[in-house]
Protein backbone atom coordinates (compact mmCIF):
# COMPACT_ATOMS: atom_id res chain seq x y z
CA UNK A 1 0.00 0.00 0.00
CA UNK A 2 3.03 2.42 0.46
CA UNK A 3 4.92 2.05 -2.73
CA UNK A 4 1.51 2.12 -4.00
CA UNK A 5 0.85 5.75 -2.54
CA UNK A 6 4.04 6.08 -3.23
CA UNK A 7 3.74 5.71 -7.02
CA UNK A 8 0.82 8.05 -7.22
CA UNK A 9 2.58 10.47 -5.64
CA UNK A 10 5.28 10.51 -8.05
CA UNK A 11 3.02 10.64 -11.03
CA UNK A 12 0.88 13.08 -9.33
CA UNK A 13 4.19 15.66 -9.28
CA UNK A 14 5.83 14.10 -12.36
CA UNK A 15 2.53 15.93 -14.80
CA UNK A 16 3.45 19.15 -13.28
CA UNK A 17 6.12 20.54 -15.45
CA UNK A 18 4.52 18.82 -18.56
CA UNK A 19 1.32 20.29 -18.28
CA UNK A 20 2.72 23.55 -17.20
CA UNK A 21 4.58 23.41 -20.37
CA UNK A 22 1.74 22.80 -22.54
CA UNK A 23 -0.78 24.87 -20.72
CA UNK A 24 -1.93 27.78 -23.19
CA UNK A 25 -1.33 30.66 -21.07
CA UNK A 26 1.54 33.20 -19.89
CA UNK A 27 3.68 31.83 -17.14
CA UNK A 28 3.15 34.30 -14.24
CA UNK A 29 -0.53 33.43 -14.91
CA UNK A 30 -0.24 29.82 -14.54
CA UNK A 31 1.89 30.43 -11.49
CA UNK A 32 -0.55 32.29 -9.88
CA UNK A 33 -3.45 30.63 -10.63
CA UNK A 34 -1.56 27.56 -9.19
CA UNK A 35 -1.13 28.61 -6.03
CA UNK A 36 -4.77 30.83 -6.09
CA UNK A 37 -6.97 27.44 -6.55
CA UNK A 38 -4.46 25.27 -4.34
CA UNK A 39 -5.63 28.11 -1.18
CA UNK A 40 -9.08 28.28 -2.49
CA UNK A 41 -9.24 25.19 -1.38
CA UNK A 42 -7.28 24.43 1.19
CA UNK A 43 -7.68 27.95 3.25
CA UNK A 44 -11.43 26.84 4.41
CA UNK A 45 -10.50 23.73 5.80
CA UNK A 46 -7.55 25.89 7.87
CA UNK A 47 -10.37 28.52 9.06
CA UNK A 48 -12.75 25.73 9.93
CA UNK A 49 -10.04 23.85 11.46
CA UNK A 50 -7.27 26.22 12.99
CA UNK A 51 -9.27 29.35 13.36
CA UNK A 52 -7.27 29.85 16.93
CA UNK A 53 -3.92 28.71 15.07
CA UNK A 54 -4.98 31.53 12.77
CA UNK A 55 -6.02 34.65 15.11
CA UNK A 56 -2.68 33.94 17.23
CA UNK A 57 -0.21 34.24 14.42
CA UNK A 58 2.53 36.31 15.95
CA UNK A 59 5.06 38.60 14.16
CA UNK A 60 8.22 35.57 13.86
CA UNK A 61 5.82 33.34 12.44
CA UNK A 62 3.95 36.22 10.06
CA UNK A 63 7.84 36.89 9.07
CA UNK A 64 8.69 33.60 8.21
CA UNK A 65 5.69 33.30 6.33
CA UNK A 66 5.96 35.98 4.68
CA UNK A 67 9.32 35.11 3.81
CA UNK A 68 8.19 31.64 2.35
CA UNK A 69 5.30 33.14 0.57
CA UNK A 70 8.11 35.80 -1.30
CA UNK A 71 10.57 32.67 -2.25
CA UNK A 72 7.84 30.36 -3.10
CA UNK A 73 6.69 32.90 -5.47
CA UNK A 74 9.96 33.39 -7.13
CA UNK A 75 10.26 29.70 -7.48
CA UNK A 76 7.05 29.32 -9.31
CA UNK A 77 7.76 32.98 -11.52
CA UNK A 78 11.56 31.21 -12.44
CA UNK A 79 10.33 27.76 -13.01
CA UNK A 80 7.18 28.08 -14.95
CA UNK A 81 9.27 30.28 -17.25
CA UNK A 82 12.05 28.27 -17.92
CA UNK A 83 9.51 25.38 -18.68
CA UNK A 84 8.49 27.87 -21.41
CA UNK A 85 12.21 28.11 -23.14
CA UNK A 86 13.86 24.73 -22.33
CA UNK A 87 12.66 21.00 -22.35
CA UNK A 88 10.73 19.75 -19.52
CA UNK A 89 13.63 17.51 -18.97
CA UNK A 90 16.11 20.30 -18.56
CA UNK A 91 14.19 22.28 -16.57
CA UNK A 92 13.17 19.51 -13.90
CA UNK A 93 16.47 18.16 -13.44
CA UNK A 94 18.19 22.16 -12.47
CA UNK A 95 15.41 22.80 -10.57
CA UNK A 96 15.58 19.75 -8.25
CA UNK A 97 19.24 21.14 -7.59
CA UNK A 98 17.50 22.61 -5.02
CA UNK A 99 18.52 19.91 -2.44
CA UNK A 100 22.72 21.30 -3.43
CA UNK A 101 21.30 24.70 -2.57
CA UNK A 102 19.88 23.87 0.64
CA UNK A 103 23.31 22.13 1.56
CA UNK A 104 25.54 25.35 0.39
CA UNK A 105 23.08 27.53 2.00
CA UNK A 106 23.10 25.32 5.45
CA UNK A 107 27.45 25.48 4.89
CA UNK A 108 27.02 29.32 4.55
CA UNK A 109 25.13 29.51 8.23
CA UNK A 110 27.94 27.06 9.66
CA UNK A 111 26.92 23.27 9.27
CA UNK A 112 28.85 21.31 8.64
CA UNK A 113 29.08 19.15 5.36
CA UNK A 114 30.20 15.70 4.97
CA UNK A 115 32.94 14.57 2.54
CA UNK A 116 29.99 12.69 0.43
CA UNK A 117 27.62 15.24 0.25
CA UNK A 118 30.37 17.26 -1.22
CA UNK A 119 31.56 14.38 -3.87
CA UNK A 120 27.37 14.03 -4.04
CA UNK A 121 27.26 17.71 -5.07
CA UNK A 122 30.06 17.86 -7.84
CA UNK A 123 28.56 14.94 -9.56
CA UNK A 124 25.31 16.93 -9.80
CA UNK A 125 27.41 20.24 -10.77
CA UNK A 126 29.04 18.42 -13.35
CA UNK A 127 25.50 17.00 -14.40
CA UNK A 128 24.22 20.69 -15.14
CA UNK A 129 27.58 21.51 -17.13
CA UNK A 130 26.60 18.68 -19.46
CA UNK A 131 23.06 19.78 -19.94
CA UNK A 132 23.66 23.45 -20.11
CA UNK A 133 26.53 22.66 -22.48
CA UNK A 134 24.18 20.32 -24.70
CA UNK A 135 21.56 23.38 -24.21
CA UNK A 136 23.93 26.02 -25.88
CA UNK A 137 23.81 23.84 -29.66
CA UNK A 138 19.63 24.51 -29.29
CA UNK A 139 19.65 27.85 -28.71
CA UNK A 140 19.87 31.09 -26.76
CA UNK A 141 16.67 30.35 -25.08
CA UNK A 142 17.40 27.10 -24.00
CA UNK A 143 20.11 28.53 -21.98
CA UNK A 144 18.21 31.22 -20.61
CA UNK A 145 15.45 28.65 -19.31
CA UNK A 146 18.54 26.16 -18.04
CA UNK A 147 19.50 29.44 -16.03
CA UNK A 148 15.97 30.26 -14.20
CA UNK A 149 15.65 26.36 -13.34
CA UNK A 150 18.72 27.13 -11.09
CA UNK A 151 17.12 29.46 -9.80
CA UNK A 152 14.25 28.77 -8.96
CA UNK A 153 15.45 25.55 -7.49
CA UNK A 154 17.69 28.20 -5.27
CA UNK A 155 13.92 29.92 -4.25
CA UNK A 156 12.77 26.92 -3.86
CA UNK A 157 15.77 25.91 -1.25
CA UNK A 158 15.00 29.04 0.50
CA UNK A 159 11.57 28.67 1.14
CA UNK A 160 12.11 24.66 2.51
CA UNK A 161 14.41 26.11 5.06
CA UNK A 162 11.83 29.34 5.63
CA UNK A 163 9.36 26.28 5.95
CA UNK A 164 11.10 24.43 8.03
CA UNK A 165 11.52 26.82 10.75
CA UNK A 166 8.13 28.16 10.28
CA UNK A 167 6.74 24.39 11.07
CA UNK A 168 8.24 24.32 14.08
CA UNK A 169 5.37 25.98 15.54
CA UNK A 170 2.36 25.79 12.83
CA UNK A 171 0.07 22.95 11.78
CA UNK A 172 0.92 21.78 7.83
CA UNK A 173 -2.68 23.43 7.36
CA UNK A 174 -2.38 26.56 8.60
CA UNK A 175 0.84 27.07 7.27
CA UNK A 176 0.34 25.69 3.41
CA UNK A 177 -2.88 27.60 2.93
CA UNK A 178 -1.47 30.64 4.47
CA UNK A 179 1.93 29.98 2.15
CA UNK A 180 0.04 29.47 -0.63
CA UNK A 181 -2.66 32.51 -0.44
CA UNK A 182 0.57 34.90 0.62
CA UNK A 183 2.15 33.12 -2.62
CA UNK A 184 -0.75 34.22 -4.69
CA UNK A 185 -1.18 37.57 -4.00
CA UNK A 186 2.81 38.10 -4.62
CA UNK A 187 2.16 36.64 -8.50
CA UNK A 188 -1.08 38.77 -8.21
CA UNK A 189 0.80 41.48 -8.05
CA UNK A 190 3.35 40.75 -10.60
CA UNK A 191 1.25 39.75 -13.04
CA UNK A 192 -0.80 43.15 -13.00
CA UNK A 193 2.41 44.80 -13.17
CA UNK A 194 3.16 42.82 -16.14
CA UNK A 195 0.28 43.16 -17.84
CA UNK A 196 -0.86 39.16 -18.17
CA UNK A 197 -3.64 38.25 -19.21
CA UNK A 198 -5.18 36.27 -16.07
CA UNK A 199 -8.77 34.97 -17.68
CA UNK A 200 -10.28 34.49 -20.85
CA UNK A 201 -8.93 31.00 -21.60
CA UNK A 202 -10.10 28.03 -23.51
CA UNK A 203 -11.82 25.59 -21.20
CA UNK A 204 -9.11 23.04 -22.29
CA UNK A 205 -6.92 25.47 -20.42
CA UNK A 206 -8.99 26.12 -17.67
CA UNK A 207 -8.92 22.08 -16.95
CA UNK A 208 -5.07 22.16 -17.15
CA UNK A 209 -4.59 24.51 -14.26
CA UNK A 210 -6.82 22.74 -12.22
CA UNK A 211 -5.64 18.99 -12.84
CA UNK A 212 -1.95 20.76 -12.18
CA UNK A 213 -3.02 22.01 -9.04
CA UNK A 214 -4.85 18.82 -8.02
CA UNK A 215 -2.12 16.44 -9.37
CA UNK A 216 1.44 18.25 -8.30
CA UNK A 217 0.07 20.59 -5.15
CA UNK A 218 -2.29 18.86 -3.63
CA UNK A 219 -2.17 14.83 -4.72
CA UNK A 220 1.38 14.80 -4.71
CA UNK A 221 2.64 16.45 -2.16
CA UNK A 222 -0.35 15.35 0.57
CA UNK A 223 0.40 11.90 -0.28
CA UNK A 224 4.54 12.03 0.34
CA UNK A 225 3.41 14.30 3.33
CA UNK A 226 1.15 11.06 4.38
CA UNK A 227 4.17 8.74 3.64
CA UNK A 228 5.96 10.20 6.13
CA UNK A 229 4.13 8.97 9.38
CA UNK A 230 4.98 5.34 8.08
CA UNK A 231 8.13 5.79 5.83
CA UNK A 232 11.48 7.08 6.68
CA UNK A 233 12.13 10.68 5.13
CA UNK A 234 15.34 9.72 3.31
CA UNK A 235 13.18 7.26 1.71
CA UNK A 236 10.83 9.38 0.44
CA UNK A 237 13.32 12.18 -0.46
CA UNK A 238 14.39 9.67 -2.96
CA UNK A 239 11.46 8.39 -4.49
CA UNK A 240 10.68 11.97 -5.21
CA UNK A 241 13.72 11.87 -7.17
CA UNK A 242 12.03 9.85 -9.40
CA UNK A 243 9.67 13.01 -10.98
CA UNK A 244 12.99 13.87 -12.93
CA UNK A 245 12.97 10.71 -15.24
CA UNK A 246 9.66 10.93 -14.78
CA UNK A 247 8.74 14.48 -16.27
CA UNK A 248 11.10 13.66 -18.89
CA UNK A 249 9.12 10.74 -20.31
CA UNK A 250 6.15 12.36 -20.16
CA UNK A 251 7.21 14.91 -21.99
CA UNK A 252 8.78 12.85 -24.73
CA UNK A 253 5.28 11.00 -25.22
CA UNK A 254 2.93 13.82 -24.78
CA UNK A 255 4.55 16.98 -26.02
CA UNK A 256 7.11 15.45 -28.41
CA UNK A 257 9.88 16.72 -26.69
CA UNK A 258 13.38 15.10 -27.66
CA UNK A 259 16.17 17.15 -26.18
CA UNK A 260 20.04 16.09 -27.14
CA UNK A 261 20.67 13.02 -25.74
CA UNK A 262 23.40 14.54 -23.56
CA UNK A 263 20.81 16.34 -22.03
CA UNK A 264 19.89 12.74 -20.26
CA UNK A 265 23.57 12.09 -19.78
CA UNK A 266 23.52 15.58 -17.72
CA UNK A 267 20.06 14.17 -16.05
CA UNK A 268 21.47 10.69 -15.18
CA UNK A 269 24.40 12.54 -13.12
CA UNK A 270 22.49 15.04 -11.30
CA UNK A 271 20.24 12.37 -9.88
CA UNK A 272 23.13 10.26 -8.87
CA UNK A 273 24.67 13.19 -7.35
CA UNK A 274 21.61 14.43 -5.18
CA UNK A 275 20.77 10.67 -4.52
CA UNK A 276 24.17 10.99 -2.66
CA UNK A 277 23.46 13.83 -1.23
CA UNK A 278 19.87 12.77 0.19
CA UNK A 279 21.25 9.44 1.52
CA UNK A 280 24.45 11.17 3.08
CA UNK A 281 22.72 14.20 5.02
CA UNK A 282 21.31 14.11 7.99
CA UNK A 283 17.65 12.50 8.15
CA UNK A 284 15.54 15.22 6.15
CA UNK A 285 12.23 16.31 8.01
CA UNK A 286 10.54 16.77 5.13
CA UNK A 287 9.80 15.34 1.21
CA UNK A 288 10.38 18.71 0.42
CA UNK A 289 13.90 18.83 1.40
CA UNK A 290 14.61 17.56 -2.42
CA UNK A 291 11.31 19.39 -4.84
CA UNK A 292 8.14 21.31 -4.55
CA UNK A 293 7.12 21.03 -7.92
Amino acid sequence: MQWALATLGVLGVSVSGPLMAATAAPALAIAFWRNALASAILLPTAVAGRRTELRRLDWTQLRLLGVAAAALAAHFAAWVVSLKLTSVASATALVCLMAGWVVLITWLRGEQVAGAVVAGLAVAFAGVLVITGFDVTVSTEALIGDALALVGGLFAAVYTLAGQQARRTLSTTTYTSVCYGLCAALLLVVCLAGQQDLAGYSGRTWLALAAVTVCSQLLGHSVFNHLLATMSPTVVSLVILLEVPCAAFLAAAFLGQSPPLGVYVGLSLILAGLAVVVVSRRPATSPLDVGID
